[in-house]
């Protein structure tokens, strides 16, 4: 199967990024691209779904799997094909921005080619909506363009981890299960050994992957969930006080949760209430 769409480049936009094409390949074991340096002027990730495929980085093949991608900066080569024996289901962009390059460039992407996607679902979704508006209604609405494109691009931003320092494995799909759950029950006493053993593992490698998988410490993880719980119900419990709103985000003192919550809002539960009474 084959879906793309290719789309004009336009050379004065007033968005942060557009796409210049978007697509996807599946069942095609002889798709193969070389691009020499210079010939593309966007920026491309092109993202395995399933199967496997190889890319050539300064000389080295190197395999990518399903939720593996590589991301080309402008004007670089570009060599990458599938697998004979195992094609894969490719899913790509390419897209511009006059500001994309110093945003990619602050964020280190440029330091590797190859990533993998933590929770892969959601850009895979966000590409989806892409490609769908992009072979309905082409160049008609750009705005919308513009922000499914940066839909695209935050996902990536958000779950691109550099692939050789990934530890791919059924533990970390055990942690990323866990955290609706850990969500869910943020306001319960957090103990870090019953979650490591729901997850399998030492406390020390629970951290550590979770570290990897979330860019925050599980304590961090909690302390985010309460907050955004006790930012909820001062809004949709006005007969509670602020120390029994603290109690009920898990808090053991109402000045313990003040100090929090100024920390993260720059302003007391008290104000922030007052906010939106």
């Amino acid at each position: 199967m084959i879906r793309q769409s290719m789309l004009l480049t336009l050379q004065e936009q007033p968005y942060f990024c557009l796409p210049e094409s978007v697509g996807l390949y599946s069942e095609h074991p002889n798709h193969s691209v070389l691009r020499e340096e210079g010939a593309l002027n966007n920026f491309n990730i092109h993202y395995v779904a399933s199967g496997k495929g190889y890319v050539e980085v300064d000389g080295t093949v190197h395999e990518v799997r399903g939720g593996q991608a590589v991301l080309y900066f402008p004007l670089q080569r570009q060599r990458y094909y599938s697998s004979q024996d195992d094609p894969w289901d490719i899913r790509w962009v390419h897209f511009y921005g006059e500001r994309l390059h110093d945003y990619m460039i602050e964020r280190g992407f440029h330091r590797h080619p190859l990533w993998t996607l933590r929770q892969r679902e959601s850009w895979e979704q966000a590409h989806l909506h892409l490609l769908d508006e992009a072979e309905h209604n082409r160049m008609l609405h750009p705005s919308r363009l513009s922000t499914l494109t940066y839909a695209v691009l935050a996902e990536f931003v958000h779950q691109a981890v550099p692939l050789k320092k990934t530890r791919a494995g059924k533990a970390e799909n055990r942690i990323l299960a866990l955290l609706p759950q850990m969500q869910q029950e943020a306001c319960e006493p957090f103990l870090l050994q019953d979650w490591a053993e729901r997850a399998g593992v030492s406390e020390y490698y629970f951290c550590k992957l979770f570290k990897t998988l979330t860019e925050m410490t599980p304590l961090e993880f909690i302390t985010r969930s309460r907050l955004q719980m006790a930012k909820q119900w001062l809004l949709e419990r006005p007969d509670r006080n602020i120390g029994q709103i603290a109690a009920d985000a898990g808090y053991p003192s109402v000045s313990y949760f003040n100090r929090q919550f100024m920390a993260r809002e720059s302003m007391t539960p008290s104000e922030y209430r007052k906010l939106y009474w």
